[in-house]
């Protein structure tokens, strides 16, 4: 059996990023494993005219390597659009194309290898390798290699209260294969504070006049947030604060990690524009079925088998004070959380872990003890902040992880590009 160099287990954005930066490099042997046929980036929030809230110079590899054939210009020359895109002025590619642009990317790599479903890794201490444990076509696989980098992504997360609930709720992943349903339903209601949330509920908002649905919109936040994207604060998705933040005490960092989450899961201000100009424009008629409650937390959930109607639970948290709403569809934008795999149980005791049980993720994105056997990716937010889930700094951890694997820089990392200092200055400490 072949050692290949590493392992890449799961195809999102980042590890397909990733098999893009390798190829080239001959002397680089990888293998990436995804369980799904095909690449299809967040398929159930594929809506008309919705867009990335990056610019596409985030795309798979510029960053790191701007001459790379598997960047986006070079995808929308291949397929034609170059010029219509030129023409439509701006730098943030609508949510479908971007996906096309992975497929597109996927598809002209030799090292994917889709319908694989990893089932366990194991470690031989003997020969210092890792056993890859997969099945595809129902028959079992296995392969082998000296690192393993993850990048298995976050599965959709659902609130206590609604789990195991009946009916036929949704997490706005699967909204766009629902959407037909929800709008022959009398109500609608989307719990959610973030642009998945948003983007459904202007969707809805839309079609109200021709399906007459009553639809609402409950989030516990105090209002509606937009995504901060002023120029310093993007500073913050930089070399410079990863070393920050990452040098910083674990306590510290998990309290800004729960404080900066509005720094990358906010709405975009413009869809909070588009969605009071519409919710202005439907009420020249007069009232618009529509409730939007802020500061709203969902406490409860039932659902009636003979009604097929929900009944939620909900608190306003600053007045204290308690409400319920009916509704016959229920959409849950209540975002994503990470788990971790269960094929890593065998090598479990390989990996490090800090005091919260989570990775214990080190400054060149590995997480084992060796401090270059296994390499993760997204999923630091309590190590690295928003640089982790953020799509232009992926070619940056890419270089990082390239670079560790070869034990030479191929990729030119960037040290300090901010013109901010995070922490006290050098020299400058009494």
């Amino acid at each position: 059996m072949s050692t290949h160099d590493f392992i890449a287990v799961g195809l999102g954005p980042y590890n397909l990023g990733l098999a893009c930066l390798t190829e080239p490099i001959g002397t680089l042997d990888g293998l990436f494993l995804e369980a799904r046929d095909d690449f299809d980036w967040h398929p159930g929030m594929l809506l008309d005219a919705t867009r990335l809230q990056t610019p596409f110079i985030a795309d798979l590899v510029t960053l790191a390597d701007p001459t790379s054939p598997y960047s986006f210009l070079n995808y929308l020359k291949e397929s034609g659009r170059l010029y219509p895109f030129y023409i439509r002025e701006s730098f943030f590619p609508l949510r479908h194309e971007y996906n096309d642009y992975c497929r597109w990317a996927a598809a002209k790599l030799t090292s994917v290898r889709f319908g694989h479903e990893v089932t366990a890794v194991e470690y031989h201490p003997g020969d210092d390798r890792y056993l890859v444990h997969a099945v595809t076509g129902g028959k079992p696989v296995t392969y082998r290699a000296r690192h393993l980098v993850l990048g298995t992504g976050t599965p959709p997360h659902l609130p206590a209260a609604c789990r195991d609930l009946g009916g036929d709720v949704i997490h706005n992943s699967r909204y766009r294969e629902h959407r037909a349903a929800l709008r022959a339903k009398r109500s609608v209601t989307v719990v959610g504070s973030g642009q998945s949330a948003a983007e459904i509920y202007h969707d809805l908002l839309g079609d109200i006049d021709t399906y007459g649905y009553q639809l609402n919109w409950v989030t516990r936040s105090p209002r509606f947030f937009p995504l901060e994207y002023t120029k310093l604060t993007l500073e913050m998705t930089s070399p410079d604060y990863v070393d920050y933040f990452h040098a910083l005490p674990e306590a510290t960092r998990y309290r800004l990690e729960s404080a900066q989450k509005g720094l990358f899961k906010g709405v975009n201000a413009d869809l909070i524009n588009e969605i009071f100009d519409l919710l202005y424009a439907r009420s020249v008629h007069g009232p618009v079925p529509t409730r939007l409650l802020t500061n709203t937390e969902l406490t409860t959930a039932r659902y009636d088998e003979t009604s097929r109607t929900y009944t939620l639970g909900l608190r306003n948290v600053e007045q204290e004070r308690d409400l319920t709403l009916d509704t016959e569809g229920l959409v849950l934008a209540t975002g994503y959380h990470y788990q971790v795999p269960t094929f890593l149980e065998p090598v479990r005791d390989r990996i490090r872990w800090d005091s919260h049980g989570r990775f214990d993720v080190a400054r060149n994105y590995s997480i084992d003890h060796t401090g270059r056997g296994i390499f993760l990716q997204n999923a630091g937010t309590h190590t690295h902040s928003i640089t982790s889930p953020d799509l232009g700094m992926g070619p940056y951890r890419n270089a990082w992880i390239i670079r560790e694997l070869t034990g030479r820089e191929h990729y030119p990392i960037e040290r300090r590009i901010a013109f901010q200092e995070f922490g006290v200055p050098a020299g400058a400490a009494s």
